[in-house]
């Protein structure tokens, strides 16, 4: 049975009930409505729940992430608020968002400021907004819009490409919304954004890797490459690299050195790829930080060397 709840406008009038798709288990919830529904009494409230936001509440056992703090915000604004920013895109599927991350609403009308969730008040066509799981939120093009325009370049990039990867949208159904929104701030970094952004890095390491290679003046490379064998059959999605030299470049996270089955699968991946004449660099997150000279250095000369003009 979903939860409703009623809200009374200024006038005393009561409005339509909102359906309220969270439930006790695993979600956040309004306190007072268990109470007043009698799922919980106030003294199991307090003792076995914590307090996310005011009358916002979860168990004191489950884990709050991105997404939950995304969904606790708009219980908090009575359904009033549309999910906005990283939290729209933690909706989406974005994995990349920190888990303290302050919830971002847009609650036009809205005038009290809060000091735990950031809210704009900004007026939104109703073209720009959908539901998901009963929480209204910006769309996927809507909410890279606004992530694309924020911040540093780099950071932008990789909370674009991890939406588009998160709900595979092309960078290009962006850009079509850019052009009906011309002049808004932000919008010369969002077009270098939209130009570099792409659907296929799976990592915010990634996505700093290839902008450091096409930033190196080299070829842009290609994502998510797929590789056959001699039985023809698919054994390899390549991270970047560029099918026409054989070269590919591979982002190593903490599994492929901690999980020893995902390492001995990898030596033989190399090996197949090797046999099939690719040239594959492996990265770590040390050569990334601290060596991108020398990593760079190492790519031009295995594409030189495969007869690319670098």
């Amino acid at each position: 049975m979903p939860w409703l709840y009623t809200d009374v406008d200024s006038h005393g009038k009561t409005s339509v009930s909102v359906e309220i798709v969270f439930r006790m288990n695993n979600r956040p919830f309004l306190g007072s409505d268990a109470v007043r529904q009698g799922r919980l009494t106030r003294t199991a409230l307090r003792r076995d729940h914590r307090r996310i936001y005011r009358d916002v509440y979860i168990r004191r056992t489950d884990e709050i992430d991105a997404k939950t703090r995304a969904c606790a915000a708009w219980l908090f604004s009575r359904g009033k608020a549309v999910v906005a920013g990283q939290s729209a895109a933690a909706i989406h599927g974005n994995k990349w968002i920190a888990a303290d991350h302050r919830a971002e609403l847009i609650w036009h009308g809205h005038r009290r400021l809060s000091d735990v969730i950031e809210i704009r008040g900004d007026k939104l066509p109703p073209e720009h907004i959908e539901t998901i799981g009963g929480i209204r939120v910006t769309t996927a093009a809507r909410t890279a819009f606004d992530l694309g325009r924020r911040g540093q370049f780099e950071e932008a990039l990789i909370q674009v490409d991890g939406l588009c990867n998160a709900t595979s949208m092309p960078p290009r159904t962006i850009e079509q919304l850019a052009g009906q929104c011309k002049g808004v701030r932000g919008s010369i970094q969002l077009r270098h954004v939209v130009a570099h952004a792409d659907a296929g890095a799976e990592s915010p390491q990634e996505s700093r890797l290839r902008l450091l290679i096409v930033n190196a003046g080299l070829p842009r490379p290609l994502t998510q490459i797929a590789v056959r064998g001699t039985d023809g059959r698919v054994f390899a999605r390549i991270d970047m690299g560029w099918a026409k030299w054989k070269v590919a470049v591979e982002y190593d996270g903490h599994h492929h050195w901690s999980d020893a089955r995902q390492r001995a699968w990898d030596i033989e991946r190399a090996h197949r790829l090797e046999t099939l004449g690719w040239t594959v660099i492996r990265v770590s997150s040390q050569l990334l930080s601290r060596s991108p000279t020398a990593l760079i250095a190492r790519i031009r000369d295995a594409l030189r060397a495969a007869g690319a003009p670098v």
